[in-house]
């Protein structure tokens, strides 16, 4: 079997070279060593562009909400910013680097430990991201529905992101026993695949479907029915005010404050950005499931162009934010700021014209 399987199948196996399953594929001694493809070295080559602006955007975004002016949001809104970043930053430092630079190697170089090790951070990363977006929307549904009840927020969200961190954590834990180093003398080839851990395929397939419906069939729901409830709110709120049910003259606009508004709009459209950019990788990975041949037919290039978009979704997240958010913005600004200063300031100085250095000596300290 010399086609090279995308990593685009099933979200658990989801890692560059084939991950070689007995239930699955044909006996090892008629399998044939991958190759690093041009659709491969596509997929590298966009990845590590995602790579640098997913971790500049992420970083940035973590550090304006920790250290600058993103202080000022809610105190119950900073921790959820906070883990989105953080889980954006895994997928980012553990997922988009692991498939890139195992697309390059084709096999595997890193021995058992870091084999397992790797396997299942890749899974605690997507679980994390998913998870946290349906704390964010468990959120807003009830800043929504109970605006009165904001001074449990903080407690609330805190025991809902602990909870989404040990669920990742507690989920992702099956890739430490099911993932190892699988070597095949025939051929000088070493993989980190999953082989044998399951006798027949119906039992990959379940635990394929399991992981399916946790990371995005679950979230998917969660999100859709918080989101549903609040526009329900907001339409039943319009009603009664036209109807003069409500004792305040408010406008449509004013029947939510703007900044709650606001930071609901952002929330939608992050979740909104999630859904697009995985439901493809999602779908691909069911027919592969069901149907493995299926990538004899399909073209290898848009196995891994899909597998690329659903990156895309760590680095959308930032970028939303600071659409919405003003004082990232402005931290951006003034970092950038600064650093131009800064190249214009003491080792720059000798570039200087004379006059200037001598006119104008304390910009130069």
């Amino acid at each position: 079997y010399s086609d090279r399987l995308s990593s685009l199948a099933p979200p658990t196996n989801s890692v560059a070279p084939p991950c070689l399953n007995t239930s699955q594929y044909p006996p090892l001694s008629e399998w044939e060593a991958p190759s690093f493809t041009r659709a491969a070295q596509f997929r590298v080559g966009a990845t590590l562009v995602l790579f640098l602006f997913a971790a500049c955007s992420n970083l940035a975004l973590l550090v304006s909400v920790w250290r600058g002016r993103g202080r000022r949001l809610a105190s119950h809104l900073r921790p959820l910013m906070l883990s989105l970043a953080s889980a954006d930053l895994m997928m980012t430092f553990v997922v988009m680097p692991l498939d890139a630079v195992w697309n390059v190697t084709v096999q595997w170089y890193g021995g058992d430990a870091l084999c397992k090790l790797l396997c299942f951070l890749k899974l605690f990363a997507m679980h994390a991201s998913a998870f946290i977006l349906v704390v964010i929307s468990l959120d807003r549904q009830h800043a929504i529905l109970h605006p009165l009840d904001a001074l449990s927020a903080h407690c609330r969200n805190r025991r809902m992101l602990l909870l989404a961190w040990g669920l990742s954590l507690l989920l992702a834990s099956p890739q430490l026993f099911i993932f190892r180093t699988i070597s095949m003398d025939s051929v000088n080839f070493t993989q980190c695949a999953s082989h044998g851990s399951f006798q027949h395929r119906w039992q990959e397939t379940v635990y394929n479907m399991f992981h399916f419906i946790t990371l995005y069939i679950v979230p998917l729901l969660v999100m859709s029915c918080c989101y549903s409830r609040i526009l329900l709110h907001i339409h039943q709120q319009h009603l009664r005010n036209k109807a003069g049910e409500s004792h305040l003259r408010r406008s449509g606009t004013d029947i939510i404050p703007k900044a709650r508004m606001k930071t609901l709009k952002m929330t939608v459209v992050i979740v909104l950005s999630f859904v697009v950019c995985w439901t493809p990788y999602y779908l691909l990975g069911i027919w592969y499931w069901f149907q493995p041949d299926m990538l004899r037919v399909t073209p290898e290039y848009i196995h891994h162009a899909l597998f690329v978009f659903g990156n895309l979704n760590t680095c959308c997240d930032p970028v939303i934010y600071g659409f919405y958010t003003p004082s990232f913005r402005a931290d951006l600004a003034a970092c950038c700021h600064r650093w131009t200063r800064s190249d214009t300031s003491p080792r720059s100085v000798d570039r200087l014209p004379a006059n200037c250095s001598d006119t104008q000596p304390a910009r130069a300290s």
